[in-house]
């Protein structure tokens, strides 16, 4: 089943409007204008209205790095709340980094639904979830509020202690935190045996682990795959696979998928956000299932 699927109660945040490879973006009471690749065509309303609008606009300095300029008066770091539905809040705290990011990725909210409903619908006395390339922990607080015994990875050390604060500002607690290569890790767990009733992974085309071991999606992935299918418990588990990288196709992730898994009820399609002039911005392929 193809799917397009964005966040719908993310009352927190707004696409308000995208183009000429800029976006306009709501989180929380402020406003910012960041670069993005993917909106080729005109934007609604015009840079200059932007910023009328816009606290803070981020200036590119080169292809990785650049510097935010203050439109209006703000703080350097605040915080946004997302409601799981008929469940708990979860919470994140934003910043203005030198990579443009402020802290979360919205169109992944759909996934920490999924994984709500997921835990919930297993009906397992004690489930495991293992969240790798976690970033910020949205999907592991997802996990952890849903009863999920959860843990979480990353090589970055400053981008797991901003998820630990994420848990703290959630009001959990007793998340595992790793900080380490994911194919790495994978491998090890294998060995020893170890098995998980999730897991989610939402690889970066390009990354590098602690210790510099060099991570390319198309070079890498397969063998990723195999690896998580030997991590998921026998008889109960799902699996949700993200990636955003300029044309990989869902159809790619659904070939790796079927071939190691042969799932009954099995998604993928494209994660978007709508802004508010009704142009979908895509923001990754996933595939999803379930076998319960």
């Amino acid at each position: 089943m193809i799917l397009s699927l964005t966040p719908r109660n993310f009352t927190d945040y707004q696409l308000l409007d995208s183009g000429n490879f800029m976006k306009l973006e709501r989180f929380g009471k402020y406003i910012t204008i960041r670069p993005e690749p993917q909106a080729v065509w005109d934007n609604g309303q015009g840079m200059r209205e932007w910023e009328k609008q816009a606290h803070v606009k981020f200036v590119p300095k080169s292809s990785s790095s650049g510097d935010w300029v203050k439109l209006r008066e703000m703080p350097d770091q605040w915080s946004i709340n997302y409601q799981i539905p008929n469940s708990t809040t979860i919470k994140f705290r934003l910043g203005l980094t030198s990579f443009k990011h402020v802290g979360v990725f919205p169109e992944q909210a759909v996934n920490w639904d999924y994984i709500n409903k997921s835990i919930q619908e297993l009906n397992v006395e004690k489930p495991k979830f293992l969240n790798l390339f976690a970033y910020t922990g949205g999907a592991s607080l997802a996990a952890k509020a849903t009863g999920a015994d959860t843990s979480h990875l990353d090589s970055i050390k400053q981008v797991v202690t901003w998820a630990r604060e994420n848990m703290e500002l959630s009001g959990l607690s007793d998340i595992r935190w790793i900080v380490e290569d994911a194919l790495k890790y994978v491998r090890r767990e294998v060995k020893r045996g170890n098995k998980y009733h999730g897991i989610i992974l939402d690889p970066p085309a390009y990354g590098h682990g602690p210790d510099g071991e060099k991570w390319k999606l198309e070079d890498n992935i397969n063998e990723m795959i195999k690896g998580v299918l030997q991590l998921l418990d026998d008889r109960k588990h799902f699996l949700i696979l993200n990636a955003y990288s300029l044309g990989f196709s869902s159809l790619i992730l659904e070939n790796l998928v079927k071939q190691n898994f042969k799932p009954e009820n099995i998604e993928n399609g494209e994660l978007y956000l709508q802004d508010n002039f009704d142009k979908k911005l895509p923001l990754g392929a996933f595939v999803r299932f379930i076998k319960k």
